[in-house]
């Protein structure tokens, strides 16, 4: 079964049209190269425009470790990281059941 990852994030005032140009290269990255990545999605919070959520889910520790250590990861920690309000909050579940 799957992994998932919620990644929270919230960004300084203002700073939310460069972090969505970011996060949006880096979802293209995402779907041109990880397979192991079944969903990586970007939401922002309904009356708070700058805080963000990633919804990741991976087919297992070693897809999950792929995109965690990609150079694009890397990449987009240094375009994002002086555009965060605090450290991201991360959550790892590990799937039970559901409907796909």
């Amino acid at each position: 079964m799957g992994i998932t990852v919620v990644a929270k994030l919230k960004v300084q005032a203002g700073s939310e049209e460069q972090f969505t140009t970011a996060a949006a290269k880096m979802i293209e990255y995402v779907k041109a190269n990880e397979p192991g990545t079944l969903q990586y999605i970007l939401h922002r919070a309904d009356g708070d425009a700058s805080t963000f959520m990633f919804y990741e889910v991976y087919t297992d520790k070693d897809a999950m470790k792929a995109h965690s250590g990609s150079p694009a990861m890397m990449e987009l920690f240094g375009a994002i990281g002086g555009l965060l309000d605090g450290a991201p909050e991360i959550a790892k579940y590990d799937e039970i059941a559901g409907k796909k």
